[in-house]
């Protein structure tokens, strides 16, 4: 195959559409996002993206069919809402000069159903346990910060710290290239565990920006899963220490 090829699944018409891009990263934090959209809202693939950068492997479904791993785009129509247009996949580029391949193959993609603002979605690490979850925000020009202040979004000089990796850093440099009005939010995750909790942060976000209206409750019971693997990570962490008489060398 080709280094990048497309499948065309389906065109509709979408009316100025935003671009969400929820690829794995930190706490696969945008990838949740994306996908509880197309949960709630019934997306429809309209795009398969395949490309030799992903890794060397298929996916298998329940019923023992295996499909070539691919990069996903789904339109979402929402009623008294924006039309989005939603990336989503299970890996990313295995190197830099396919990270900038495939983010301006997504953007041509983009730009083909007339897509002009985009939201990359991910997490920033902190190193804890997070009891509060803030988004923090980068954008592509300095006069879309605004908006993103009054949904509650930080800003704060030098964070996060190195600059935005990987296609949610590439939506916004090359996005600017392109004219395309491009924001990251990065929902602050542990970055030890999926963190469903820091995808509904950046989503509650989104949904001040856009104007729409999601239910959280599958995301919550999610979120119950991981806090029970954190306690008992705790309990792992915080359990008697054992005695140097009872350590043992078995070989």
């Amino acid at each position: 195959m080709d280094d990048i090829e497309m499948d065309a699944v389906a065109t509709p018409d979408l009316d100025d559409p935003v671009l969400i891009e929820g690829l794995p990263g930190v706490g696969h934090v945008g990838k949740l996002a994306a996908e509880h959209l197309l949960e709630e809202f019934d997306g429809d693939l309209v795009r398969r993206v395949y490309a030799t950068e992903f890794p060397p492997q298929v996916n298998v479904n329940d019923e023992g069919v295996a499909a070539l791993t691919c990069a996903e785009f789904h339109a979402v129509e929402i009623e008294d809402g924006a039309d989005l247009l939603v990336l989503t996949g299970d890996h990313q580029a295995g190197s830099n000069a396919g990270h900038y391949q495939l983010t301006s193959t997504f953007l041509d993609v983009a730009e083909s159903f007339g897509a002009s603002r985009a939201f990359a979605l991910g997490g920033v690490p902190t190193g804890e346990l997070v009891e509060e979850y803030t988004v923090l925000g980068a954008v592509s020009a300095a006069t879309l910060a605004d908006d993103l202040r009054e949904a509650g979004v930080e800003f704060r000089p030098d964070e996060p710290a190195g600059g935005i990796v990987g296609v949610s850093g590439l939506v916004l440099g090359l996005g600017e290239r392109r004219g395309i009005e491009a924001a990251c939010l990065i929902g602050e995750t542990s970055g030890y565990l999926v963190d469903p909790k820091s995808a509904r942060a950046v989503l509650e976000v989104l949904e001040s920006l856009l104007g729409f209206d999601v239910d959280y409750a599958s995301l919550e019971d999610r979120a119950e899963e991981m806090e029970e693997v954190v306690g008992k990570i705790q309990e792992m962490q915080d359990g008697p220490a054992v005695p140097d008489d009872d350590l043992r060398y078995i070989g």
